[in-house]
């Protein structure tokens, strides 16, 4: 993404520093809404509009972007694809990073034929199982290797982010692979609280946790509905067992 031409209230902006984890956790989403506008062909946008597409508060989102800078324009509303370039900048997304993924199973499989990571400055480079069964097969535009190929791969092309979509038995082992091989950026898959050393970032993915609190909100909206006694299971609401 190359920077668009700098507005007039450019010298507003500084360097962020301090940014909240929460706040860095809701760029990505600022980001896939500005895209969005600027698919439609929308140049500007308002605060009210911006969150609106980002599914926040107008006073949560303000709040959060002038973290980065005063990139907006009151009465006028945000320049969608400078803010947008800023924001990948922010979080890293002006320049492409390779990618490992270890564990190419089903969701493995799926990972790698994920479009969206390209699309986001992010480049598969290595697929890689520890099933000699699996070494050599084709996913997509990938070759599986062999796992023992995880630090020429990593050396190679100056990984720092690994996906580990492994069995959860093998997860921490994988991730102190990683770790020892140079990666300091870790997205787990596996169902298991990683330990990792200082300087190393993991973010988790539990499928199954996400689907036990939709069950959850699902079991309120049931409890919630119609008569005194709204069925869970076939049991009164005051006796429903709750999913741990």
């Amino acid at each position: 993404m190359s920077p668009p031409s700098p507005r007039r209230n450019d010298q507003d902006a500084r360097p962020s520093r301090g940014i909240p984890e929460a706040t860095v956790a809701r760029l990505p989403v600022y980001l896939r809404a500005l895209t969005g506008l600027a698919d439609r062909g929308i140049a500007t946008a308002s605060s009210e509009e911006l969150a609106r597409a980002a599914g926040v508060n107008s006073a949560k989102l303000r709040k959060d972007l002038s973290y980065l800078g005063s990139y907006g324009t009151r009465g006028v509303g945000y320049d969608v694809e400078y803010l947008r370039y800023q924001i990948a900048r922010e979080i890293g997304l002006t320049q492409d990073w390779p990618v490992v993924i270890v564990g190419i199973g089903n969701l493995g499989h799926a990972l790698a034929n994920y479009s969206g990571f390209v699309s986001r400055g992010f480049g598969i480079v290595g697929l890689l199982d520890a099933d000699p069964a699996r070494v050599g097969e084709r996913v997509g535009d990938h070759v599986i290797q062999a796992y023992n190929e995880l630090e020429r791969v990593v050396s190679e092309y100056g990984v720092a982010i690994g996906v580990i979509s492994t069995p959860a038995t093998a997860a921490q082992e994988v991730c102190d692979r990683m770790v020892a091989a140079g990666i300091t950026s870790v997205l787990n898959f596996a169902p298991v609280v990683l330990s990792v050393p200082p300087g190393v970032d993991v973010r988790k993915v539990d499928l199954s946790t996400e689907l036990q609190i939709l069950a959850y909100h699902e079991q309120r909206k049931a409890l919630a509905g119609p008569g005194p006694l709204s069925q869970v299971d076939g049991l009164p609401a005051e006796r429903s067992p709750l999913i741990p």
